[in-house]
């Protein structure tokens, strides 16, 4: 499967995945060299009009522990689109697994049920550097 700006190496954290409620992705073990840093993808496919999606990625050394506070999160997003954000975990060298949550709202008296379908990818900064020199 082909993703746009995943890059030469793709990492899925959530496969593409059709949501009407707030969820948790799978613990996702990627085994990243200590102090790489990486791009996070977030690329949405389908989302219902009058709707919000808030996408955040969580680290944990061991993949049941978890951090109290995300490793990173993009801004509220309302349309279809590919956004990418960086994760740098130099100051977190213990963050071994990852994981996806999501939380998804309406606007008030707009009525209808909230859908959106979404994926998100992980890739290393020297992965997104080759793609840009080849």
């Amino acid at each position: 499967m082909h993703l746009p700006n995943c890059g030469m190496v793709l990492n899925l954290l959530l496969p593409q995945n059709t949501a009407v409620t707030d969820g948790k992705g799978p613990v996702v073990d990627l085994r990243f060299r200590p102090g790489s840093r990486r791009y996070l993808t977030l690329g949405i496919t389908r989302i219902t009009e009058h709707q919000h999606l808030e996408v955040s990625v969580w680290g944990s050394p061991d993949g049941d522990n978890w951090d109290s506070r995300p490793l990173a999160k993009f801004p509220p997003k309302f349309y279809c689109g590919i956004y990418s954000i960086p994760l740098d975990l130099s100051a977190r060298p213990d963050v071994r697994f990852l994981r996806v949550q999501w939380m998804m709202s309406h606007w008030p008296k707009r009525g209808g049920m909230p859908l959106c379908d979404f994926y998100v990818c992980v890739e290393e900064h020297e992965s997104r550097v080759s793609a840009a020199v080849a």
